[in-house]
């Protein structure tokens, strides 16, 4: 397990149980607010949401769009303010799935080298702006992990040339790297982006080892992405494609196409790989030249992302917002599993936008609200890549510098009582103080990830926020159990086998809605103190994400 000393450094306790440290100062109608939560309107949430008449809440379905009408109804009972666009609920999403079509060609010349590329050993991703693409003969390059992080003593591109080329990379970082730099920096955008500012056109994503041939044949088939779109036309948010980058093609690679590209260049994949797992990067200078075309088809439809607001009290903090975050989208219908075809998403994620439906209740039953405003945000798209809230996150419905800070939930996973929590992220800027304070006021522990190796801090909507600058965190189940096994992990493990992104998660599979009270109680008093807090969040100094990604105010 690797660990997370800025969470030490930040000051939480991450062993010892709250309940032994000295609670934080709620005020009494706070601490009264959070005791009427209530588990039947979690599970009343989540029902509805759940249903089948929904058919799973796939984006640009009529499914969908009653579960956007569902949530923007209980905002508007709940008194929340609209702050989407035009002076309603909704911020409208523009997506363009893109397929690669049948017929594209690649083509290598191994300059030097004998061995040859054979065509099937590449997969074009499809151009999600340009119908029909084509990459002139160009050199190649290995760039190991493709990660540039001098901030941690690492460069893959460290004496490497790679401008006007096409990078080659497998996805993995060092092992010493903490669990959420590693998680992040081995993120399809970032790495991209790390290819692009090094001048190069284009990157192949390889296998380091060959795949059983089940999944070799799923990769033959017509790569499929979505995008969102912005009014130009242009791509306004993906993962992997950035809109005017200079990389315009990316694509897949085999394990025998790379050793192939290696041994042609008095290399091997064995000898590469051995470097990269002992934190050494491994550059090579590819002999022999790709060249590409082919062409996409696109499919588009809209959706959108819902938006409410809190107006805050204070006369100069109200300009400013602490955002409470949750995917409404789900699979929508699909291969059937036992029977069921219908993925309902119940604990994936209406669990998550009941938590945000219940903290709008909270903040409805304050007459005195907090200093800063608070935005409600029910996004769409996570299942395609986090692009309903990469969208928000950079082009939000107020303006993008005065967003604090985000406070996501998503898969709450409450199958058993929730004693500790896991709070992604927080432990990268000063969130981690008031996550420490919401903790012990309700006698919860605060514990390092149990599954650092499922790269859950890039894999949910908090990371769109924090590729755009602001902190942000997702809070998680940990490992505490009544009976002191102290096990949970391997309990969700068991129970995610069998209902994770399946038709199983229905309203019907197994839920702790005492579980889903506490999640709603810390959540919402996590945004609370942020949002009374004078200074505004920051990121630690000299942090990983911040020195990457923060803008200046």
């Amino acid at each position: 397990m690797k660990h997370l000393p800025l969470l030490l450094a930040a000051g939480i306790l991450l062993t010892a149980p709250a309940s032994a440290q000295t609670a934080a100062p709620v005020p009494k109608p706070v601490a009264k607010a959070l005791t009427k939560v209530k588990p039947e309107d979690i599970k009343a949430h989540i029902q509805y949401l759940a249903d089948d008449r929904l058919l799973g809440r796939k984006p640009g379905t009529p499914g969908y769009q009653m579960a956007v009408d569902y949530v923007t109804g209980q905002l508007k009972r709940f008194g929340v303010e609209p702050a989407g666009e035009e002076g309603g609920f909704t911020q409208r999403v523009r997506l363009r799935r893109a397929t690669t079509k049948p017929g594209a060609t690649v083509t290598y010349q191994p300059t030097g080298g004998s061995l040859p590329l054979a065509p099937a050993e590449v997969h074009l991703y499809p151009h999600p702006e340009q119908p029909s693409a084509r990459l002139a003969p160009t050199g190649l390059a290995f760039a190991g992990y493709g990660i540039s992080a001098p901030d941690q003593g690492y460069d893959d591109y460290q004496g490497l040339d790679v401008k006007g080329k096409v990078v080659v990379i497998v996805r993995g970082a060092p092992r010493r790297f903490p669990s959420t730099v590693a998680s992040a920096s081995q993120d399809q955008t970032l790495l991209v982006q790390t290819a692009a500012r090094h001048g190069a056109v284009g990157v192949l994503f390889a296998s380091a080892r060959p795949v059983p041939a089940a999944a070799a044949a799923a990769a033959a088939r017509p790569i499929t992405t979505t995008s969102v779109l912005g009014a130009d036309g242009k791509v306004a948010a993906a993962r992997g494609f950035i809109s005017g980058s200079g990389v315009g093609m990316t694509g897949t690679l085999s394990a025998a196409g790379l050793q192939a590209l290696l041994l042609n260049s008095a290399s091997d994949t064995a000898k590469v790989m051995s470097s990269l797992r002992q934190g050494q990067p491994a550059p090579v200078a590819l002999r022999g030249t790709l060249a590409a075309s082919w062409e996409s088809g696109y499919q588009d439809f809209e959706s959108y992302n819902v938006v409410g607001k809190i107006t805050g009290s204070d006369a100069t903090l109200r300009q400013e917002y602490v955002v409470h975050s949750a995917h409404l989208d789900h699979l929508g219908v699909g291969t059937p599993v036992k029977g069921d075809s219908i993925y309902n998403g119940a604990h994936d994620n209406a669990s998550g936008v009941a938590s945000v439906l219940e903290i709008a209740r909270l903040y409805s039953n304050l007459k005195q609200k907090p200093k800063r405003s608070v935005l409600l945000v029910l996004q769409t798209g996570e299942e395609l890549g986090l692009l309903g809230s990469a969208y928000f996150a950079a082009r939000p419905t107020v303006p993008k510098t005065a967003l604090v800070a985000d406070v996501n939930t998503d898969m709450a996973t409450i199958i058993a009582p929730l004693l500790s929590v896991v709070p992604l992220g927080a432990g990268h800027s000063t969130l981690a103080q008031p996550v420490a304070e919401a903790a012990r006021y309700l006698s919860l522990t605060v514990e390092e990830d149990p599954e650092p190796d499922q790269n859950r801090f890039i894999r949910s909507d908090q990371y769109s926020f924090v590729a755009q600058g602001i902190p942000a965190l997702h809070i998680k189940y940990g490992n505490r159990t009544p009976d002191g096994k102290n096990n949970l992990s391997e309990q969700v493990q068991k129970w995610r086998a069998l209902t994770y992104h399946k038709p199983q998660d229905d309203i019907n599979g197994t839920f702790d809605f005492e579980a889903g009270k506490k999640y709603v109680q810390l959540n919402f008093l996590i945004g609370y103190l942020v949002a009374q807090n004078p200074q505004r969040p920051t990121w630690n100094p000299g942090d990983f994400f911040g020195q990457r990604f923060a803008q200046p105010q």
